[in-house]
């Protein structure tokens, strides 16, 4: 039944698409089309998706929409799968040992990938996935990227610094930051810089002008960090005290915001002033107004692990490690419009806001699931 009938309703909406019966008669078309699918049980068809093979426990992806290639950090096979987003083509670069976290300048079509056990960082150039090597400190754990400045800051877990890399020479520079710095975000507009510190609860502020540094107080040991460079707030999850610490980055003031149990990861849509937070272990996904601090929860699966966002289609995804798929929230609405299946305990998730494609990383399956939502002709048409 769903041979037949499926390819004559792509035809209808075809033909309303294109004709001159305008935008009202397309609309009834997508509620007909709608209402079919959900009859036939197919609109788990809103979402194909596909999967890449990729290395030994793929744990971080990024993305650089300027040429649509996908990067992800294979942990346990000491390389990097790049993923050639028209085609699904794959390449294999080598890098360090214990590849853990990945990071794109896209002006300059280069790569950074932390490797935590050799304590370097390989260098990708994305044109020829040629490689350079650049000293870091011990165990390297987190990358972030100014594109303005073309500067690059990796958190060295375990020896209290973040290395600051100059793009153009790949010379380095050392600058002290708090016990255990596990994540780092930067806020190209200002050019600063905020190290989560997890084991001395303070954010290390780095001014990405002179690299002098800052602290501010945090919660019970910050996780995660995240900017919005439009309002210059910053946001960390702070995972053992259940709460989001909010920076002014003007002022360095904070506010705490109270979220869920274990928030580990945290994602902004810095066009709806929204953040998301992901809690491990109450199961749920707290989403602050950042105008307000007002917090609202939408319920999730098992063990929800990162949280991405498209900010052109306001949708957000969310892996469930536990759970094996991701869920999606329509952000104009904080609804749940669905649920894809993926591999085995996605861990990490990254969004081509240009192509609408996202990329879930999936640990113990060994492998990439592509999400490609739902083509215009079945999107569910406004209210």
């Amino acid at each position: 039944m769903m041979r037949q009938i499926f390819p004559t309703f792509l035809n209808v909406a075809a033909c309303l698409r294109n004709s001159c019966l305008g935008t009202t008669w397309m609309r009834i078309g997508r509620q007909i089309l709608l209402a079919l699918l959900t009859f036939l049980g197919l609109t788990s068809l809103a979402s194909a998706h596909v999967s890449i093979t990729a290395g030994t426990n793929p744990r971080a992806v990024a993305i650089n929409p300027m040429t649509n290639k996908i990067y992800v950090a294979n942990v346990d096979s000491a390389n990097v799968t790049v993923i050639d987003g028209t085609n699904h083509s794959t390449a294999t670069v080598a890098a360090g040992t214990t590849p853990i976290a990945v990071a794109i300048n896209p002006v300059t079509n280069k790569i950074y990938v932390a490797n935590s056990s050799s304590g370097n960082i390989t260098v990708i150039d994305g044109s020829n996935n040629s490689v350079t090597t650049v000293a870091a400190g011990t165990n390297p754990f987190a990358v972030a990227v100014n594109p303005v400045t073309n500067k690059i800051y990796v958190a060295n877990l375990h020896s209290a610094n973040v290395t600051v890399i100059d793009g153009a020479t790949n010379s380095v520079k050392t600058v002290a930051t708090g016990t255990t710095p596990y994540a780092i975000a930067v806020n190209p507009v200002t050019n600063k810089i905020y190290v989560a510190n997890y084991s001395s609860n303070i954010v290390t502020v780095i001014d990405g002008a002179n690299t002098t540094t800052t602290t501010v107080a945090a919660g019970t040991n910050p996780f995660a960090v995240a900017v919005n460079h439009v309002t210059n707030k910053i946001y960390v999850a702070n995972v053992n005290s259940a709460d989001v610490t909010v920076i002014d980055g003007s002022n360095n003031r904070v506010t705490k915001v109270a979220v869920g149990t274990t928030p580990n990861c945290l994602a902004i849509n810095s066009v709806t002033n929204k953040i998301y937070v992901a809690n491990y272990s109450s199961n749920n996904v707290t989403v602050i107004d950042g105008a307000n601090n007002s917090a609202k929860t939408v319920a999730a699966g098992a063990n929800p692990y990162a949280v991405g966002v498209n900010p052109v289609t306001n949708k957000i995804y969310v892996p469930h490690y536990s759970g094996n798929n991701v869920m999606v929230i329509d952000g104009a609405s904080n609804s749940v419009v669905a649920t894809v299946a993926v591999g085995t305990n996605p861990a990490a998730v990254a969004i081509n806001p240009l192509s609408n494609k996202i990329y879930v990383a999936n640990v113990r399956s060994n492998n990439l699931t592509v999400i490609d939502p739902a083509p215009s002709a079945f999107e569910r048409p406004p209210d």
